[in-house]
């Protein structure tokens, strides 16, 4: 039987599954990128081409499928992601230095265990160990402290002893003034004192009828917080006017709500520094001893609580007619809690009627009268300091009646040359 034997051509003409050397086959998209990629793509391009447009056929039929084609995607996709949010070797040295969270693009500090203890020293010391070299000193000294707070982070432990320092109450200053030869002597006078004292403090001057503009460019040179009230109820005596315009300052003080400590301070008494830092220790009332000179300028008196403690336990008194009183204060001798104004469910008044000085009461009852409607003993009376052993403000009269006050304080003409200049 003959057999025919064909021999395979030297040239590339043998025919594939696919078609590809059959001039007559059409050929598929990828089959034509490919033969175009011998010639103009790179080894890379080839590569990537071959991955995601290779045509897969299934067992069962010949049609073409794009499922592995779309798994090979999303497996390398997944696979750059992944590169991509994994740092590199300088990255990570990055991340292990320990000077990384001080930079500026930093958003978060974290810190590491904070643990709160009990210090009862009178100073305060920020304890950092030696082997730190950015600060040379090991101690620092701040204010007075009370807890320690001890944090960790890495190596290091830094020891911080801080102390809590309660917020100061207010001071409210209530100061009533008027026209007079000595007015600018004795509001520059306060006003100098007040400068001293530790904020939050508030001055409330009060004036009748008009603020002058005198007493505005002294309040605004003084450099500190101020209200400047006008009192607009006339006053025929001068008992009346201090009244009228101390009444205008508490309706002030309720209608806003402030919160401090209440004080009548005079424009013409004299005080001491301790007297307004010690006015930060009342709680509901307090009160404290004032010497007085006599209007007739020949004896000094003694006004004010008798004190065991902080107990008040009688009345300093040295005036006949004024031992009818029930409180034996004077206006400059005591101040109170702004809240028991504006709030009397706190300190449970009996009633909720305003509390206002009295114009109608004989001179020198101003103060028991007011007194009264604050508390109803001693019981809840503050001595200060304790056992009221000083005296820290002095009521003394030494307004000259025969002095005209100038306008704007300005004397209009010159003085005459006495001795005229060689």
């Amino acid at each position: 039987m003959a057999s025919i034997r064909r021999t395979l051509s030297p040239f590339n003409d043998r025919s594939y599954q696919n078609g590809s050397n059959n001039p007559f086959a059409a050929q598929s998209p990828s089959q034509k990128l490919l033969s175009h990629g011998r010639t103009t793509f790179s080894p890379i391009h080839r590569f990537i081409t071959a991955i995601f447009l290779q045509k897969h056929y299934s067992r069962k039929s010949n049609q073409f499928s794009w499922k592995k084609s779309l798994l090979r995607c999303f497996l390398f996709f997944f696979l750059g992601f992944l590169l991509g949010m994994a740092p590199f070797n300088n990255d990570i040295n990055e991340l292990k230095r320990e000077d990384l969270r001080n930079r500026d693009f930093s958003f978060e500090r974290k810190s590491g265990v904070v643990n709160v203890e009990k210090n009862e020293g009178d100073l305060g010391f920020v304890d950092i160990p030696k082997d730190n070299t950015n600060n040379n000193n090991n101690n620092i000294v701040v204010d007075s402290v009370e807890l320690g707070v001890v944090e960790s982070s890495g190596r290091n432990e830094i020891k911080l002893n801080l102390d809590f320092v309660p917020p100061l109450k207010q001071l409210i200053l209530v100061t009533p003034t008027y026209n007079r030869a000595m007015q600018a002597y004795y509001l520059n006078r306060l006003g100098q004192v007040l400068r001293l004292v530790r904020p939050p403090l508030l001055w409330i001057v009060v004036e009748t009828n008009t603020a002058t503009m005198e007493t505005a460019d002294i309040l605004r040179n003084m450099g500190i917080m101020f209200r400047h009230l006008v009192c607009k109820k006339n006053s025929t005596s001068a008992k009346d006017r201090g009244v009228h315009q101390r009444n205008t300052a508490i309706e002030h003080i309720e209608r806003h709500r402030l919160d401090g400590i209440v004080y009548f301070a005079d424009d013409d008494n004299i005080y001491s520094l301790e007297l307004f830092e010690s006015l930060r220790e009342i709680s509901r009332f307090g009160t404290w001893p004032v010497a007085m000179l006599a209007q007739s300028k020949n004896k000094a008196t003694l006004e004010g609580p008798v004190c065991n403690g902080s107990r008040v336990v009688g009345w300093h008194t040295n005036e006949k007619s004024k031992r009818l009183r029930r409180f034996h204060v004077d206006m400059s001798g005591f101040a109170f809690n702004s809240t028991i104004l504006w709030d009397p469910k706190r300190w449970h008044r009996p009633t909720s009627e305003p509390i206002r000085q009295l114009d109608t009461v004989k001179e020198g009852f101003q103060e028991t009268t007011f007194i009264e409607q604050l508390v109803e003993d001693e019981s809840q009376m503050e001595g200060i300091p304790q056992s009221c052993y000083r005296i820290m403000n002095w009521h003394l009269h030494l307004e000259a009646a025969e002095l005209i006050y100038p306008t704007g304080w300005l004397l209009q003409k010159n003085l005459d040359v006495v001795i005229p200049a060689k």
